[in-house]
């Protein structure tokens, strides 16, 4: 795992975003995040405050109980991995489409 402790604005290989849809992290958003991070090559996570999960995992996301408005960091592990950091905080920052 990465050092959660490096400044977000220093790391280009992680970003905090918001939950902004009524339902939070639920299933279905859970099963997107975890469709975009499995064609990453390295690691990716989703962490909310000390918890951290593998955003490939839909039950290990769903562990973290995001409801609207709770802010979560999403970490991956490779340079190769950052537009893949990007399509998953866009789709958090756009409420999943929903």
């Amino acid at each position: 795992m990465r050092n959660m402790n490096i400044s977000k604005m220093q790391d280009p290989l992680s970003r905090e975003v918001i939950i902004v849809n009524e339902l939070g992290l639920h299933a279905r958003s859970a099963a997107k995040i975890a469709a975009i991070a499995s064609h990453a090559e390295s690691q990716v996570t989703i962490s909310k405050g000390d918890e951290i999960v593998d955003a490939k995992s839909i039950i290990d996301m769903l562990t973290l109980a995001c409801g609207k408005g709770m802010r979560i960091t999403i970490n991956v592990d490779s340079d190769a991995d950052v537009e893949i950091l990007s399509k998953i905080a866009e789709l958090v920052e756009n409420g999943f489409g929903e």
